[in-house]
């Protein structure tokens, strides 16, 4: 695995898996630029996960990863930016099937319907997994609106 620049967002219902996450990625060596909020008073999740999809538009990052209560609200606000993929995630086969197949940028989780265990094991297969291409490049090319 090489070392990789990634963004964070979140609402105020994933600022706990955040902190975990960032000190994960931390320690395997990834850069962070953290665009969430740090605390657990209330926010609107757009003004934290825009900045994380115009750093993946604007390729200044790798990858994204963003959270809020449902993970909803969050892909759907970074899927709004050209170029980027965020995949909502709630277990380990989507995140898989999200970067093989999709070629995922942006891994969106659902902090209130998953456990923080389960919201690092899904950033780890995320990291971790490659997008497969071939037909599924073909697919890919055909999402952006011309």
């Amino acid at each position: 695995m090489f070392f990789m620049k990634i963004a964070i967002g979140n609402d105020h219902a994933g600022t706990t898996y955040k902190f975990a996450i960032i000190k994960l990625l931390e320690n395997l060596g990834h850069q962070i630029l953290n665009f969430g909020t740090d605390t657990n008073d209330s926010v609107d999740y757009p003004d934290h996960i825009h900045p994380v999809a115009n750093a993946v538009e604007n390729n200044e990052v790798d990858l994204g990863i963003i959270l809020c209560g449902s993970g909803n609200g969050a892909a759907i606000t970074a899927n709004k930016h050209q170029g980027v993929r965020a995949a909502l995630c709630w277990n380990k086969e989507l995140v898989e099937l999200a970067r093989q197949h999709n070629n995922a940028n942006i891994l969106s989780l659902p902090a209130r319907f998953i456990s923080q265990y389960q919201a690092l094991e899904y950033v780890q297969t995320f990291l971790n997994t490659e997008f497969e291409g071939g037909r599924h490049q073909r697919r890919v090319k055909k999402i952006p609106v011309k």
